[in-house]
């Protein structure tokens, strides 16, 4: 991204403060967010990890109500109550094998919670023209160097395979994730942070459905209903923003 953005589109660099702006923004939304979700999952099962992520969007659109004195519309609240209600019928069978130690629960909400301050941040900073895919790459970049001295401290060799399947999973972290899905991500923060948060709520419905291609779990009458729900909050969510005379994210 830096190569490109930099060397290739001659994209100006970041200055001043902007290099704070953008370690701070990597530091909650990679090192911080990211760490605490690895450690999270080792004491979570996979059922209420899928539920974390549409915790996001109720996180951050409380955030905007409080520190930007707007009102939560009765709209935006039905339609944030019918999303996590859909996320929570689709999840519903994987709960009979759900297991969750208090601290692995704890750690999880603290990077749920870091995560939603971070798109807040993200959301509030005046950027100044400076492009997004050096922004993505700048933080992606400290995010991971901030992360450093903690991997040194519990690195153990013995647990990484360097074969293929680790390759590929590297890969896809760097490629659709890091690079396409954030890009896509920051861009739709810059346009509304609360209302591009109801797009979180399409992330674990997306998980079930990836889960039965690629470990065949089932589909199940919950997660058809649960993925109408999710569907039709975020669909009356648009209608209603477009309604008061914005456009549709």
């Amino acid at each position: 991204m830096l190569l490109i953005s930099h060397v290739v589109l001659r994209q100006r660099l970041p200055r001043g403060r902007e290099w704070g702006h953008i370690a701070l923004y990597g530091l909650l939304s990679n090192s911080i967010y990211l760490g605490l979700y690895v450690f999270a999952m080792r004491q979570v099962s996979a059922g209420l990890g899928s539920l974390a992520v549409a915790t996001n969007p109720l996180f951050i659109n409380l955030l905007t109500a409080i520190f930007l004195r707007q009102r939560l519309s009765a709209s935006t609240l039905f339609c944030l109550l019918l999303c996590m209600a859909g996320v929570t019928l689709a999840a519903w069978p994987l709960f009979r094998n759900s297991t969750a130690t208090p601290t692995g629960l704890l750690t999880l909400l603290a990077g749920m919670i870091t995560y939603s301050v971070s798109v807040f941040y993200f959301s509030r900073i005046p950027w100044n023209g400076l492009s997004l895919l050096a922004i993505n790459g700048w933080q992606v970049l400290m995010g991971g160097a901030f992360l450093l001295p903690l991997g040194a401290i519990v690195y153990r060799p013995e647990l990484n395979a360097w074969d293929i399947r680790a390759m590929g999973a590297i890969l896809w972290l760097a490629i659709p994730v890091s690079i396409a899905a954030v890009q896509l991500w920051l861009y739709l923060l810059k346009k509304d942070a609360a209302r591009s948060s109801f797009w979180l709520f399409l992330c674990p419905v997306f998980g079930f459905a990836l889960s039965n291609i690629f470990t065949h779990e089932p589909i199940t009458g919950y997660t058809i209903a649960g993925m109408a729900l999710v569907i039709g909050g975020i669909y009356w969510q648009q209608r209603m923003a477009t309604s008061r005379g914005g456009s549709p994210r």
